[in-house]
């Protein structure tokens, strides 16, 4: 494996990519940004911090996971149906073992399943030609250790998924089978890397990947993924590491001595938490509104396992006796969801703050800004701070470990602000992707970091954005307009409310509104009085030309009252 060294004048760089988050064709805006900020830095290192795969992409609609544990394609997105439909993507039926269908038969109704049906030898696959009947029924009678099945032509093959239980499959699509389907996913997301990874490959700069909550929904779970990654040169991810995404890598001292000077700590940070069979019962809310309730069912995001946790503090010690006198050497760590920690770089406002955010879950019904005592000049909050229900103690393991100065992350698209809290530096990479949500275009981007030897905690950290790098928009301006301004409930409505430029633009737009309908009302009185006769009662003639002699000359004009025999009264305005 390649060795990190300071360079000879002293110096490392790091460049965090956060959130790539595309299909298996990556957009060409992201691969360029990429591509100029890797020109621009001259790294040492490229991170990725979670959430390189658009896991609930539809070219991923027959291997999607919600959950890790649910089968296969079982629980698609109402979203993600809605845009496979506009993109022409059709799901394959999918041929299903018989005996895997007679053991789920029998798990569900409380019965060991024999061991005759857990050897693949013993059964085969069935085959049904495509348009069967999607309608799984299979009777089970269990004799002995030997089960009996009855399956029907009609019943063979079945849909990964159906929102239409019973609907039949259409005449045209093939049936596959589930291994096909994975070896086609695997397929997708080796696209997928080398659309990102290929500036990276092509500069010869060493990488390292951790994940997100949304890496393992395109079907391939973490450790898989650290194989395909491991088969692009200049990978890092080790093949021994503590579990998929949790290692370090040390950075040794520029005079070849072999000391580690400092290390690069990568931590997978989980995905969702709860488990798919107690949030079953709220499926139907979540198709219906999946972004709304998706973490809902789920008790929210992930978190860092307690071996992650505890690996944090045993790796600084390890790295001290490496370097012989037991002392943890200066370590950031990089991550995807951010701790509740990170709330503590915020300060509390009133809710009619201007570009207030309103926290989310836990600190829902409360708006946050920025707290620039604490955070750094350049700061953006863009969004709430996407964090665990639970904290489980990273950051007091960090400080206690010794060592560690910072902690970034990624997760939270539209956030890019570093703060020093508890003894600590937390901060956030936005998105540097174009396929998902996000800030303008002008603000995507890669954070930049450089180290020095003699003194890493002193680092410096900048942004490279697309509007520094390339350019103010992106190739596709209608839709990065659209990540940016879209809600999809209450709490993001409000969020934009409090966006000054969208208020404005709102106000703007009433008052045009409002206007136009004023301007129509006066065209149709016009036209109403048009209508009417000419001759008016000398009284209301008298009452109009006053009136025309006032709007004449509102400034001088003699003005007569008179009431209850008082004398006339003269003046001028």
């Amino acid at each position: 494996m390649t060795s990190l060294r300071f360079r000879e004048d002293g110096s490392f760089r790091v460049l965090q990519m956060a959130d790539v988050q595309d299909g298996p064709d990556v957009l060409p805006d992201t691969i360029r940004l990429i591509r100029e900020a890797i020109r621009e830095a001259d790294p040492d290192l490229v991170v990725f911090t979670g959430d390189q795969i658009r896991g609930y992409d539809p070219a991923y609609i027959d291997t999607f996971l919600r959950r890790r544990g649910e089968e296969p394609g079982a629980r698609v997105r109402a979203v993600t149906e809605i845009e496979a439909k506009i993109r022409g993507i059709k799901r394959h039926p999918v041929i299903r073992k018989t005996s895997d269908r007679v053991a789920d038969r029998l798990t569900e109704a409380g019965k060991p399943v024999p061991a005759a049906l857990l050897d693949p030898d013993t059964v085969t696959n069935a085959v049904a030609a495509a348009g069967a009947d999607s309608t799984d029924v299979i009777t089970t009678s269990e004799v002995g250790d030997s089960v009996e099945t009855s399956p029907t032509p009609e019943t063979v093959s079945t849909l990964v998924y159906s929102t239409q239980s019973g609907k039949a499959s259409p005449a045209h699509e093939t049936p596959a089978t589930l291994d096909e389907l994975m070896i086609e996913t695997r397929e997708k997301v080796r696209r997928t890397f080398s659309g990102f990874l290929g500036p990276v490959v092509e500069a010869g700069v060493p990488f390292a990947a951790t994940y997100g909550n949304h890496d393992f929904q395109c079907g391939i779970l973490a450790d898989e993924q650290d194989d395909i990654y491991r088969e692009y040169p200049g990978c890092l991810n080790p093949d021994d590491s503590l579990e998929p995404g949790t290692f370090a890598l040390p950075v040794e001292s520029s005079d070849g001595s072999g000391r580690v000077a400092m290390s690069v700590m990568m931590v997978n940070s989980g995905d969702y938490a709860g488990k798919p069979e107690e949030n079953d019962a709220q499926y139907p809310a979540y198709v219906v509104n999946p972004r709304g309730l998706d973490l809902a069912d789920a008790d929210g995001y992930g978190t860092p396992t307690p071996k992650a946790i505890e690996w944090l503090g045993s790796v600084q010690t390890e790295l001290g006796e490496r370097n012989g006198d037991g002392k943890p050497v200066p370590a950031i760590a990089f991550q995807h969801i951010p701790p509740q920690e990170f709330y503590d770089c915020l300060k509390e406002v009133p809710a009619w703050t201007p570009n207030a955010v309103e926290g989310a879950r836990t600190h829902a019904g409360r708006c946050y800004v920025l707290n620039h005592e604490v955070c750094r000049p350049g700061s953006r909050l863009g969004e709430a701070i996407g964090c665990a229900d639970e904290n489980v103690g990273e950051v007091d393991a960090l400080r206690e470990a010794g060592g560690y100065f910072a902690l970034f992350c990624g997760h939270d698209h539209k956030n890019a602000f570093v703060g020093h809290v508890h003894d600590i530096d937390l901060g956030y990479a936005p998105t540097c992707g174009f396929e998902c949500y996000g800030p303008k275009s002008r603000l995507r981007g890669i954070r930049l970091f450089e180290f020095r030897e003699n003194n890493p905690i002193s680092y410096v950290t900048r942004m490279l954005t697309w509007g520094d790098l390339v350019g103010r928009y992106s190739s596709n301006e209608l839709r990065v307009f659209f990540e940016d301004h879209c809600v999809t409930d209450l709490i993001g409505i409000r969020n934009e409310l409090r966006r000054p430029q969208v208020t404005v633009t709102l106000l703007g737009i009433g008052s045009v509104m409002c206007a136009a309908a004023g301007h129509a009302i006066a065209n149709c009185s016009s036209a109403s009085n048009a209508r009417r006769p000419t001759a008016e009662p000398t009284g209301q003639r008298a009452l109009h030309a006053a009136y025309r002699q006032i709007i004449a000359n509102p400034w001088n004009v003699e003005y007569q009252r008179k009431s209850n025999g008082n004398p006339k009264i003269n003046g001028t305005g």
